[in-house]
């Protein structure tokens, strides 16, 4: 009988295993968006970014503008260019103005992204500077969201920071990847 129960024990544990190594492969797999840590406290840390250049997308509600970008990068631009998966996958802003956007690989410039040729995508890019960063994990829910930027917002007090604009959501995990494993942010940018 015991015999059972240690089978089962070891069938668990390669099962989680196995998960959490494709979910770090899957992760480790992609381009990241570049930075330079300037200041970590556990789960916080002040980056310095570069210039980052998106392709971006509206979201309204249960749309398909995660696909939109993905067509773009798998060659619906006028290039009929593939460009590589990276991550974040970036979001912002409220239900009724959200986007959702792809960091381009960091050797494409502005210049050099192809144009969509769907007009609900554009090129874009956000300007060099200094972001708070708090790492959570969970779904992607306002609640979580809501959560993250308070936390943020806290920390951002007793370092005697000042943010300034909207918070930007980082997702970096496919959806298969579990939700107490998946790394998500929330950044702020700080003011000058």
């Amino acid at each position: 009988m015991w015999i059972r129960y240690v089978i089962t024990g070891l069938v668990f544990v390669a099962v989680v295993a196995v998960i959490w190594t494709g979910c770090a492969t899957s992760r480790a797999g992609y381009q990241s968006a570049p930075y330079r840590v300037l200041k970590q406290a556990g789960l916080f840390e002040l980056r310095e970014y570069p210039s980052l250049v998106l392709v971006e997308t509206p979201m309204r509600g249960a749309d398909d503008s995660f696909m939109r970008l993905f067509r773009y990068i798998g060659g619906q631009n006028t290039a009929t260019q593939k460009i590589a998966m990276t991550t974040p996958v970036f979001m912002a802003g409220t239900d009724t103005n959200a986007t959702m956007a792809f960091v381009m690989p960091k050797t494409m410039s502005v210049e050099a992204t192809p144009r969509p040729t769907n007009p609900s995508v554009a090129v874009n890019s956000i300007p060099a500077g200094q972001f708070a960063v708090w790492r959570f994990s969970g779904g992607r829910t306002t609640g979580n969201e809501t959560n993250a930027v308070a936390t943020l917002s806290t920390w951002l007090q007793r370092e005697k920071l000042t943010s300034m604009g909207a918070p930007l959501f980082g997702y970096f995990d496919p959806p298969w990847t579990p939700v107490f494993m998946r790394r998500n942010e929330v950044m702020l940018r700080i003011a000058p």
